[in-house]
């Protein structure tokens, strides 16, 4: 007989691996969004010259900034604990259920309401942890676009300072 798999979605659910997808997602955004300014040589110069003064204005305003836009974004704090859930909480309410239940003579009906509140309350703690998740990566995604935002001011005023049109 055939062993059935699980599912693509279960494994990511519950190996928590759809909490770094949030991370992942959340922090990609503006890299997929941010775009570099035009620039206009309004003196002239040369292709050669510009590539040359795009660098160097790389380098200073990565400098000035402390960020580096070739680099891929990382977080700045840790992500906020997945722990808990429906699962664990029903497992552990079973236990405490049977307890209980064995002190009042129906250990089974006790597991059985145990399991039952425990789930409920693992579930409620998951669904606060997914949320915490989805706002830890929005921090996380607008904090890049901030720094993203200072480079790329630094980095237009040294191409203005060196005679060129930033938009």
């Amino acid at each position: 007989m055939k062993k059935k798999r699980p599912s693509y979605c279960s494994l990511l659910h519950s190996s928590g691996i759809v909490a770094a997808a949030f991370i992942i997602a959340g922090l990609s955004v503006p890299v997929a969004f941010a775009q570099d300014p035009y620039v206009y040589p309004t003196q002239g110069q040369s292709n050669k010259k510009m590539e040359q003064d795009k660098y160097s204005c790389y380098q200073w305003a990565k400098g000035q900034t402390g960020f580096d836009p070739m680099q891929a974004p990382t977080a700045t704090a840790p992500p906020p604990s997945t722990k808990g859930g429906a699962l664990k909480g029903a497992a552990g309410g079973a236990l405490l259920g049977a307890a209980v239940g064995a002190i009042a003579g129906d250990a089974g009906t006790g597991a059985a309401i145990g399991a039952a509140s425990g789930g409920i309350i693992g579930g409620a703690r998951r669904a606060k942890s997914t949320q915490e998740q989805q706002q830890y990566a929005e921090q996380q995604a607008a904090g890049y676009e901030q720094q993203r935002n200072g480079y790329n001011r630094a980095w237009g005023a040294c191409m203005e300072g060196r005679g060129y049109t930033v938009k």
